[in-house]
């Protein structure tokens, strides 16, 4: 069902499979990989895709929905489009940046224990 949609985005527009994985820096194999086993990939890569194709994800997600089903993770274990777009963002940072990141974090983290200790 996922690589039956995405083929048809794909045709939709007029961009061959390959080409779209090639713009996004996913490995070709992965055609073969959805048309053999027709498991979608993970919400991070439906996102790039998506975008990459010009669609809502939700034309993606519509396909791989009824597949991951069965499969479905604990909602505490599902990354919203946020968390995504911020680890999107976080991996393009410099190690110093993500080393500040993590201190902030941690800075946010503490005062909310410390606030939680006080109530």
């Amino acid at each position: 069902m996922f690589f039956d949609m995405l083929q048809a985005l794909c045709d939709e527009k007029g961009i061959a499979m390959s080409a779209l994985l090639d713009q996004v820096g996913m490995s070709r194999g992965n055609i073969a990989r959805w048309k053999a086993t027709d498991k979608p990939p993970k919400p991070a890569t439906l996102i790039k895709l998506a975008e990459a194709l010009g669609v809502d994800r939700k034309r993606l997600e519509g396909a791989a929905e009824s597949q991951e089903a069965e499969t479905e993770m604990p909602a505490h274990d599902i990354l919203d489009d946020v968390d995504i777009a911020f680890y999107g963002e976080y991996k393009e940072l410099s190690e110093d940046d993500k080393a500040v990141l993590r201190d902030m974090v941690r800075v946010m983290r503490d005062r909310r224990a410390k606030k939680k200790q006080e109530e």
